[in-house]
């Protein structure tokens, strides 16, 4: 120990870990020997300063070098560009002021002349090219013939004023220094040019030459500098081992202090088996004494086990002692694996408060994972009773050993709870058996002394640790509540389900098998778990009420009964969707002629927008069939309505603003047995012939309604009686597991399975293929065809000639007395006397009349004019307009449509 002047002496911490000082070969090389390739390698990763000085040194080295090398090459080529000048100079001029030049150039065939001369110059000097022109630049001379007579490439001008042009050009050659001379005849004027000159590909030769000398003399210069600083380097590595000052005097005044603030102990053992450290952590676990450093440590009062180990210096990993009242986990190494003096290091950890923090954290993360699994497994459906099943069944047996949960009526029907009214049990899990609770579905009415009774008063929850002990609970049931204490349930934590200011019902865990009562902390997980569980029963709540509220509103848009016509014989299915309302819809409706008209429609999307939409699509079909427009015409109207309702609709965030939606409209004729249908968008109808064959009509596909812009087209067809038509949804024959050729080639084998059936039948074998809820809506309409014979229809045509009016009032007389109609002959006289004279007065023959006995009598008057007839109050002293006016008060209904030839005015009395 040296005593410095002026200064206490100062003993320096006892470490093992750190670098020694240089008392001997190794220690003085770093851990190296003094070998050149550690020196190197430690120098040149730049950590300490003898690794900075080499960079430094290095990186001039190269920037002087890099810097002769290109002064070198740049003044060479300079040089060379130079001479490059002055040998095409004088090439040039000899050339040009050679004697016969001049007169070459002015003879018939200069290129004869000249291009040998030129070429042979060209190779005695050593320049690239000899060309010779006249004053254009058109060339006389070339090293490649075929560039002889094109034009030369450079700057004459100067030459062919008498001067000299010097310049660096991209010549038909490549890159090259040019000079251009001008060839003077005896008189002094300039005749022709002559240019020579040398590529720069010969131009840096001699620098070319020269550098893989200044390279090499450059690696040289680098390897010298190298060698210079390599020493420099191995001198202060072995004062600094690769350490600077200033990160010595860190690790010295940090030593004791990371030794004694780690919260593990540490023990340094010497060779001998003496302590040569201890800090403080290591002397609480033991309980060493405070002078256990340089004693042996047997004699430090450890048990044998410990001391041992600590005496041995043996490897040990993580081994477990009892010392006095703790359990100690120890690691031991040796210090001397790395050339290091004799003895062991050792660590000791305190595993007792480690085991218990162990064992609450076990029991937290079960808590933790039981609250994700309720995050993920609570509210998987929109079900109100199936979500208060998923909270039972995770609570069963992980926290609790019987859960039921209680919930308000109006909570199950999607209302608000109406609190004093009765609960209703609607989930109930356990171990074991069927435990003396209230059973499920049973409406419970709690006391006021209850638990239950207070957590719904409240909104707080109760937790009772002896259910024998309360009389509350007791008063409830006295019966019941005997039978479950003696079933063994003796716990029970109640918890009300809160959802925002809404109190939904109670959770209710019991406890049998555990002996232990439910505590505080149970109580905080029971309150965690039942509030995630009363949002997602909130949640399923109002989809219940939104969900009821949308399909009372689908159903009351939908069709309730079908009309009374006599043209078809028809029946329908109409399948919800399994979750949400959809827009499918369907309708029937009665025409003018006994004619029906089947319409089946789907509007995009699901849910409220999607059902009013379907209504507002149905009524604007009723109201246009009213006008009798053929299916064409009326798909036009409602496309545009459409459209207009998706410009009027107001973008809501997350809703889309696109209505669309497809139709099919078909109208049926019993008379002709002729069916017109057009659809838009929508799947093709399916007929099913009497003989049992299937097929899908070809109507033409117009585009969905809303789109705009392309008409529709109408197909016509004949259908024989007994023929079934068959209009559906897309529902019916897609959905995500297949596709549209799929389900239409099911519903073809469905179709040929029902031979001959009635409509009714027809539905349920189509349907039963369907799961009972599907995943789309699902419209389906089996109409069976009738025909209206010979026998109930009579047909006239009427001259255009007043007189006419009184035989047809007897022919149709006489056809009513036929179908034992006497009472409907004066009536049906006064309607045709005056449809008829109206056909002749205001319309164009031919005029036809027709007699209809359906479920009413119809008189039908056609007539080839356009314009219809409009009721209207006739004055006093007006000589007609009562007739319309008449058969308005004598006729049940009447109208006007129009036909491609005319119009049909027609009227139907009830049959008596």
């Amino acid at each position: 120990m040296v005593r410095l002047p002026g200064r206490p002496v100062t003993r320096p911490p006892r470490s093992f870990g750190y670098p020694r000082a240089p008392h001997s070969p190794a220690a003085a090389d770093g851990g190296t020997g003094g070998s050149r390739p550690g020196v190197l390698r430690a120098a040149v990763t730049g950590r300490s300063v003898a690794g900075q000085v080499f960079v430094l040194q290095v990186v001039i080295v190269l920037l002087l070098v890099i810097s002769a090398a290109v002064a070198q090459v740049l003044q060479v080529r300079h040089d060379s560009d130079t001479e490059a000048a002055n040998r095409s100079l004088a090439v040039a001029e000899t050339f040009a002021n050679a004697p016969g030049t001049a007169a070459a150039l002015r003879s018939p065939d200069p290129t004869a002349v000249l291009q040998p001369r030129a070429e042979a110059a060209r190779k005695a000097t050593g320049v690239d090219f000899i060309v010779v022109m006249n004053t254009d630049g058109i060339r006389y001379t070339h090293p490649k013939a075929d560039r002889i007579g094109k034009k030369f490439v450079g700057n004459i001008a100067p030459a062919v004023a008498g001067g000299t042009v010097t310049e660096h050009v991209n010549g038909t050659i490549g890159a090259l220094v040019q000079v251009v001379v001008p060839v003077k005849d005896s008189g002094g004027q300039v005749v022709g040019l002559v240019a020579a000159g040398i590529t720069t590909a010969h131009v840096g030769g001699a620098a070319d030459q020269q550098l893989p000398l200044l390279l090499a003399a450059a690696a040289a210069a680098l390897a010298l500098a190298t060698a210079g600083t390599a020493l420099v380097s191995r001198r202060l590595l072995r004062q600094t081992h690769g350490l600077g000052p200033y990160e010595m005097t860190r690790m010295y005044e940090h030593h004791d202090a990371v030794l004694h603030a780690v919260r593990e102990g540490v023990l340094i053992v010497g060779g001998d088996g003496r302590l040569l450290l201890a800090n403080d952590e290591a002397h609480r676990l033991l309980g060493l004494p405070a002078d256990a450093e340089r004693r042996h440590v047997l004699e430090l009062g450890l048990d044998d086990e410990t001391a041992g180990l600590l005496a041995s210096g043996r490897v040990a990993t993580d081994e477990v002692h009892l010392v006095k009242d703790r359990l100690l986990a120890i690691n031991q190494r040796p210090t001397d694996l790395r050339g290091g003096p004799p003895g062991s290091v050792t660590t000791l950890r305190d595993s007792t408060e480690l085991r218990a923090l162990s064992g609450r954290a076990e029991v937290a993360r079960e808590r933790l994972n039981m609250l994700y699994e309720a995050g993920v497994g609570i509210g998987t459906s929109l079900d109100v009773t199936r979500t208060a099943e998923e909270l039972a069944e995770l609570a069963v047996p992980r926290f609790a050993d019987y859960a039921t949960v209680d919930l308000f009526d109006a909570v199950l029907g999607g209302e608000e709870p109406r609190p004093g009214t009765a609960l209703r049990r609607a989930a109930c899990a356990g171990v074991r058996g069927e435990a003396p609770l209230y059973p499920l579905g049973e409406r419970i009415r709690f006391v006021a002394t209850s638990p239950q009774a207070r957590a719904l008063t409240t909104g707080q929850s109760v937790v009772v640790p002896r259910l024998r002990d309360e009389p509350g609970w007791r008063a409830q049931d006295l019966e019941r509540t005997d039978q479950v204490l003696a079933f063994g349930i003796h716990s029970m934590i109640t918890v009300p389900l809160r959802a925002g200011s809404l109190v939904l019902g109670v959770a209710n865990f019991w406890r049998a098998e555990k002996p232990q009562p439910f505590d505080a902390e149970e109580l905080a997980l029971a309150e965690e778990l039942v509030a995630r569980a009363a949002v997602s029963i909130d949640n399923a709540r109002r989809y219940t009420r939104e969900h009821s509220m949308a399909v009372t509103l689908q159903r009351s848009l939908l069709p309730r009964s079908l009309p009374e016509q006599g043209a078809l014989d028809i029946a329908y299915r109409y399948l919800p969707a399994q979750a949400g309302v959809g827009g499918d819809w369907f309708d029937v409706l009665p025409l003018s002629g006994a004619r029906v008209a089947l319409v089946v429609g789907d509007v995009v999307g699901h849910g409220l927008h999607a059902a009013a939409t379907m209504g507002r699509l149905r009524t604007a079909v009723h109201n246009f069939s009213s006008l009798d427009l053929p299916p064409d015409e009326l798909l036009s109207l409602l496309d545009e309505l459409v459209g207009r309702l998706d410009q009027d609709e107001t973008p809501v965030a997350g809703a889309s603003v696109v209505t669309g939606a497809t139709c099919l409209y078909a109208i049926y004729d019993p008379v002709s047995r002729l069916c017109t249908m057009a659809r838009a968008g929508h799947p093709p109808p399916a007929l099913v012939r009497p003989d049992g064959g299937v097929e899908f009509l070809d109507v033409p596909a117009g585009p969905p309604l809303g789109l705009g812009g392309l008409p529709f087209e109408t197909a016509e067809l004949e259908l024989p009686q007994d023929s079934r038509l068959v209009l559906y949804t897309d529902g019916l024959v897609e959905d995500r597991e297949r596709d549209i050729d799929e389900g239409l080639g099911g519903l073809r084998d469905a179709l040929l399975r029902t031979p001959g059936a009635s409509p009714e039948d027809t539905c349920r074998t189509v349907l039963d293929r369907l799961p009972a809820r599907p995943s789309d809506d699902v419209a389906l309409i089996v109409a069976r065809t009738r025909v209206l014979g010979d026998d109930r229809v009579a047909q006239w045509q009427v001259p255009s000639d007043p007189a006419a009016v009184s035989e047809v009032r007897a022919s149709v007389t006489r056809r009513l007395s036929d179908w034992g109609l006497d009472e409907l002959a004066f009536t049906t006289e006064l309607i045709l006397s005056e449809l008829v004279t109206n056909a002749i007065r205001y319309g164009r023959g031919p005029i036809g009349v027709r007699l209809l006995r359906d479920r009413t009598l119809i008189c039908e008057v056609s007539d080839r004019s356009t314009t219809s007839p409009h009721l209207r109050y006739a004055a006093s002293t007006d000589e007609g307009g009562r007739g319309l006016f008449l058969v308005a008060q004598l006729a049940e209904r009447w109208g006007t449509r129009y036909t491609p030839h005319g119009k049909v005015i027609w009227a139907e009395q009830p049959l008596p």
